[in-house]
């Protein structure tokens, strides 16, 4: 069997938690097998598939864990994919869900009248939304953000992911997402 570009690797950090729910964090299985031959991670799961060289063969890792743990940052990094995020991927002004290449990003004040491009000032807007409102105060045109826009935890960030599961997802990799939500009664 011949490795595929669709084996990816779910990472897990040395607590056997995803180091991210979204993006989920995933690698190539070139970088997986690199990070096994400089011991830097266990492996935990294998896929079926196997990868070959003239005097060497292994299965391809589905689940590692690092050897080392990694710190979350205490505070995200202000990015257009962590605004959506924290929005839920949702439009602030009519509240309809959007995937990312859907959305923009909205200035509450706008740029041209002193509005900073910050985390209290950046909302993720449908492109209707965001054209309506276009370069007006939120109060001149009578549209406010249905959620006041705030800097973000990590923690809010990771609960949020959860909500949006990537498109794919291995059977193997079942046993380590989502083991911290409550369980079906």
């Amino acid at each position: 069997m011949t490795v595929s570009s669709f084996s990816p690797t779910l990472v897990l950090n040395a607590d056997y938690q995803p180091l991210s729910y979204f993006p989920l964090s995933l690698w190539s299985w070139q970088d997986t097998i690199k990070a096994v031959f400089l011991d830097r991670v266990n492996i935990v799961s294998e896929y079926d598939e196997i990868v070959r060289s003239p005097g060497f063969s292994m299965k391809v890792p589905s689940v590692i864990s690092l050897k080392e743990y990694v710190k979350n940052k205490k505070s995200p990094v202000f990015t257009r994919f962590n605004v959506f995020l924290r929005d839920k991927f949702s439009c602030q002004y009519c509240g309809v869900i959007k995937q990312s290449h859907d959305l923009t990003f909205d200035h509450v004040t706008p740029r041209s009248k002193g509005g900073k491009t910050n985390w209290t000032n950046v909302v993720a807007a449908c492109r209707p939304c965001n054209f309506k409102k276009g370069s007006k105060n939120a109060k001149e045109i009578n549209m406010f953000p249905i959620k006041k826009p705030e800097a973000p935890t990590t923690n809010l960030l990771k609960r949020n992911g959860r909500h949006f599961p990537p498109n794919y997802l291995h059977e193997s990799w079942r046993d380590f997402l989502y083991w911290d939500t409550e369980l079906e009664s």
